[in-house]
């Protein structure tokens, strides 16, 4: 026996029942859609709810959660202070240099490589990139965040960093 020559027993598959063909069998006439009104037509929209406001218009268009106390960085990679010009990195000089917005909160990250000493003073800096940069003779200090400790203040209040 090949896949091609399986059927599935007989009697086991029946037919589609063909209504609105005559009165002959079951589903004639109305086609099992009763007697008038309403539903017995073909002019129902997809979604109408009968007048009430349909759900489509009652959601929100754009739902979603935000979190007010995310603590947004700015990123800095390690090939991109490994080009940077001076020695010693902190958020106001690398906001002069371009780097970031003035005012950002910084994180440095362990993309690429850097080969010269350098003082690293930001906000954040993962474990990667402060093994990296102290590997090569620099020195990673924590800025203190501008919001005191703990989480910071929640959006639409003062000095969020959105």
């Amino acid at each position: 026996m090949k896949l091609h020559d399986l059927r599935a027993p007989a009697g086991s598959r029946r037919g589609k029942r063909r209504v609105a063909r005559g009165i002959g069998g079951k589903g004639g006439k109305t086609a099992g859609r009763g007697t008038k009104g309403q539903g017995a037509r073909d002019t129902v929209k997809p979604g109408f709810e009968g007048g009430q406001l349909p759900l489509t218009q009652r959601v929100p268009k754009l739902k979603g959660f935000h979190n007010p106390f995310r603590v947004a960085y700015a990123v800095v990679n390690l090939d991109t202070l490994a080009r940077f010009g001076g020695d010693e990195a902190t958020p106001s000089a690398l906001a002069d240099a371009g780097l970031v917005r003035a005012g950002a909160l910084v994180k440095v990250l362990g993309r690429g490589q850097i080969d010269r000493p350098l003082r690293v003073s930001v906000h954040a800096v993962s474990a990667s990139a402060r093994q990296a940069i102290e590997a090569a003779g620099g020195q990673v200090d924590i800025v203190p965040m501008p919001f005191g400790h703990g989480r910071p203040p929640a959006k639409g209040n003062a000095l969020t960093n959105r």
